[in-house]
């Protein structure tokens, strides 16, 4: 298994090989440790475990590629190689993120703080290594501003198997009834068949994500919870564009959709969530009922 770590201090290499070796539970002299720009000549190549460094400019100092062959027992995720390597070795330590942007980064303390950070490189050459955002205050990156990260929770996609029920029951309709001439749910974009899979997917996972207490952020931006209540807009025009039996299918798994949206929210009949998201005045527009009804408490107003 491959880990990419960087580490904020400059760690002595034999204190890499101490940490490592205890974080995967292998005696020190199994683990290789180099200079990734040294003589390959003095690599021990079948070390069980092996870590290449190299110095890097910023806020970080060393880029570590860790690499454990298969018969190394324990081999841990990335996320608790780089907690355990971070007390081992008393260093903060950051990790990639698992989501698209490429500056999504974790970052975790020696003492066991796991936030996340955003990382950005210069075009400079070396590039800088600049660490600009943190979720909560990290000691050794004081420059890094605090704020959430409103790009990763629009990032999250939960699963959706009422969407995927609705997507195969189309199908199934499709081959058996219309002889695959009806619409399919993978058209281009711009097909109705194609939106109406599209917005149910966006109202699926809100609630989803509602109902587990917003995991895994724990707060959620109000600019995407507008986009989702929008998604449900277009979902209530959207059947008329439908042959019968897609619409039918359709209202089947907005029911569901609709329930578990009514269990999880509170009424809101003064409006008072319509016009905090859209500043809209109680006279300007007619919306649908799910506008009048609201997360309580509102998630991107949670620490």
């Amino acid at each position: 298994m491959t880990y990419n770590l960087l580490t904020v201090d400059a760690v002595a290499p034999e204190t890499m090989a101490l940490a490592l070796a205890g974080c995967l539970g292998i005696a020190v002299g199994d683990v290789d440790v180099a200079d990734s720009h040294g003589d390959p000549d003095l690599r021990t190549w079948d070390a069980p475990v092996s870590c290449e460094y190299r110095a890097v400019h910023g806020d970080v100092a060393w880029s570590l590629d860790v690499y454990a062959q298969e018969h190394v027992a324990d081999q841990p995720l990335e996320s608790g190689l780089a907690a355990a390597f971070a007390k081992a070795a008393t260093t903060t330590v950051l990790f990639p993120a698992e989501e698209a942007p490429p500056s999504a980064y974790w970052v975790v303390t020696p003492q066991g703080l796991l936030t996340r950070a955003r990382m950005e490189l210069s075009d400079d050459e070396p590039p800088l290594y600049e660490v600009t955002a943190v979720e909560a205050p990290v000691p050794g990156l004081p420059r890094a501003t605090v704020t959430r990260f409103a790009e990763i929770v629009r990032e999250q996609r939960p699963d959706a198997p009422v969407t995927e029920a609705f997507a195969a029951s189309v199908e199934t309709a499709r081959q058996t009834a219309s002889g695959l001439a009806g619409p399919s749910l993978d058209d281009s974009t711009g097909s109705p068949a194609r939106y109406a899979k599209d917005y149910l997917v966006m109202w699926e996972r809100v609630i989803t994500q509602m109902e587990s207490g917003w995991a895994p952020s724990g707060w959620y931006p109000a600019g995407l919870y507008r986009e989702r209540l929008e998604a449900r807009d277009g979902l209530a025009g959207i059947g008329a564009r439908l042959p019968h039996d897609v619409t039918e299918l359709l209202g089947e798994a907005l029911e569901q959709l609709d329930r578990r949206f009514v269990a999880a929210t509170e009424d809101d009949p003064s409006g008072s969530l319509r016009r905090e998201l859209t500043g809209a005045s109680e006279e300007r527009i007619q919306v649908c009922w799910w506008w009048y009804r609201r997360p309580n408490p509102a998630p991107w107003e949670q620490a």
